[in-house]
């Protein structure tokens, strides 16, 4: 399907998805008239000291913090977590590792190779280390910020259970707090391990589709999720590509699916939305421009994916793509594109499960970068303005030192002006990642005083929450030189307080169409 920026039926398609969500609620109720032959137990991050309230831990770079050591048969219930913000605040003046900097191990019954291994942002349905509400019915990460984790996933083992989490990151991993509820219980002889696996491709490799899940289950298994998230490399948009389901070694896949899209139960396109079984939980734009990232998830609760001995699933990284990378010099709608992909995929077996793949390190692990930036300091020594002043504000929602800041007090008619240079002639495509905020105005954006194709019309910048959202200028042919982006205030939304305005940076991003072959379009196409 071709995509358009929105999702048509949303509406109906949620109420029926509540509806059997609603369905297994009930039957989760009735379970609670069932009294089973087990009792509760909880391992905490708490303090031993009934007097005190220092309830969290602090893990260094480079360490590794157990959170669970149990021995005996139980299942995990529930899994809570939460931990300081990346940039800097009260709780971590140097600030704090982010989401995917943290990596979460689960080993079962006493085996050396993890059951689950992930970035913890990953397995909790946000990417690129970015924080994100969820709502669904396995996992449930609450809080305006997106910072209480909260995992349902049942997890059973007969002799032992370890949850581990270890920081990469440079920066402490600051402020962890941890519950995690599990059962002393028996458990049957045929009960599945719980497992989950990252992989990535930065970018997808040419000639062969992107592979989420490889599984060898001798004793059989089901496969019961995936999370994916994608950073477009071209315009236009990504998600044509058909998941393909290979059951206990079939040479062509007998579930086969018609667009990303569809796999993740939306349609014509993506919709930021939580539901119990699905939902896009990160959306910049509508994923169809240079650079935009989203991440997705898709449930399968009601519908496993069952199988004897392996499973194999893999996803077709195609979609549409602009003249200047086809063949035909025509925008195409089926072409193999080169997107970044990074995927969790969760699923049951019998029997310990076997790694398909290694997870990368930290450094290996953040998307390569597309973009020459500069920032709000260095803008700041060349910005102008009239009407209200500038200044360099920091804060964990913007990179460097901090977004440039307008405290425009005059309203309309009010402006800031930032420069920056250019060595050499050159095509780029030009980002201005603003600050959205209830206090912020509305703005003409120019660039060396003239109208830009990316934005033509005002933008308003109000948001009832504080966000940073990338605004494309679109594709600018660059003299060496000096170029000026000019922001004038033409007046404010109803509901914002002020005219205020914040740029975090400005960003040349690299158009891969101007400097590599382009790709034909492929066969079979829709």
């Amino acid at each position: 399907m071709r995509s358009i920026s929105v999702v048509r039926g949303a509406v109906v398609l949620g109420m029926c998805v509540w509806a059997g969500a609603a369905a297994g609620q009930s039957t989760l109720l009735d379970s609670l008239t069932r009294i089973p032959e087990a009792r509760s137990r909880r391992i905490a991050s708490n303090s031993e000291d009934p007097g005190s309230n220092g309830d969290n831990r602090w893990v260094k770079p480079g360490e590794t913090i157990t959170l669970a050591e149990i021995q005996g048969s139980g299942v995990i219930r529930h899994i809570w977590v939460t931990f300081a913000e990346a940039g800097p605040s009260w709780l971590s003046k140097a600030g704090s590792a982010d989401p995917s900097e943290i990596v979460l191990r689960m080993y079962w019954d006493g085996v050396s190779e993890p059951a689950v291994e992930s970035p913890f942002g990953d397995f909790f349905a946000a990417g690129f280390g970015r924080r994100a509400e969820v709502n669904s019915v396995p996992v449930v990460v609450g809080g305006a910020g997106g910072d209480a984790y909260n995992c349902y996933w049942a997890m059973p083992f007969r002799s032992g259970a370890r949850i581990t989490l270890t920081n990469e990151s440079e920066k402490p991993f600051a402020a962890l707090y941890y519950q995690i509820d599990y059962d002393e219980q028996g458990v049957e002889e045929g009960a599945a391990y719980f497992c989950a696996q990252y992989r990535q491709e930065f970018p997808a490799v040419k000639g062969r589709d992107y592979l989420i899940a490889d599984i060898a289950a001798p004793e059989g298994g089901q496969y019961v999720g995936t999370v994916m998230s994608v950073r477009s490399r071209s315009p236009e948009w990504f998600g044509e590509g058909d998941e393909k389901f290979y059951v206990d070694g079939e040479a062509t896949p007998s579930m086969w699916g018609t667009g990303t899209e569809d796999y993740f139960s939306n349609a014509w396109g993506m919709e930021k939305a939580c539901y119990p079984y699905f939902g896009v939980t990160l959306l910049d734009g509508w994923l169809g421009d240079l650079g935009e990232k989203g991440t997705m998830y898709r449930w399968h609760l009601a519908d496993p994916v069952r199988f004897r001995k392996s499973l194999r699933l893999e996803i077709e990284h195609a979609g549409w793509m602009s003249a200047d990378e086809t063949t035909t010099g025509k925008v195409e709608g089926f072409v193999e594109r080169e997107d970044d992909f990074a995927t969790v995929a969760f699923w049951y077996q019998r029997g310990q499960p076997k790694r398909f793949t290694t997870l990368p390190s930290a450094k290996e692990r953040r998307l390569p970068l597309i973009d020459r930036v500069v920032e709000g300091k260095e803008l700041m020594a060349k910005g102008t303005s009239e009407g209200g002043a500038l200044s360099v504000q920091a804060g964990g929602f913007w990179t460097g030192d901090g977004q440039l800041f307008f405290n425009n007090e005059s309203g309309e008619g009010a402006w800031m002006e930032l420069g920056f240079g250019v060595e050499k002639a050159e095509t780029r495509r030009l980002v201005v990642p603003v600050t959205h905020s209830y206090d912020f105005g509305i703005y003409r954006i120019t660039l060396d005083g003239k109208t830009v194709a990316g934005i033509r019309e005002p933008l308003d910048f109000y948001s009832r929450t504080i966000e940073v959202r990338e605004h494309s200028l679109g594709d600018v042919a660059l003299t060496p030189g000096e170029h000026t982006i000019r922001f004038e205030c033409t007046g404010r939304s109803a509901s914002s307080t002020g005219w205020k305005l914040g740029v975090d940076s400005v960003r040349l991003r690299e158009r891969w169409g101007v400097k590599r072959p382009p790709i034909p379009r492929m066969e079979g196409a829709k």
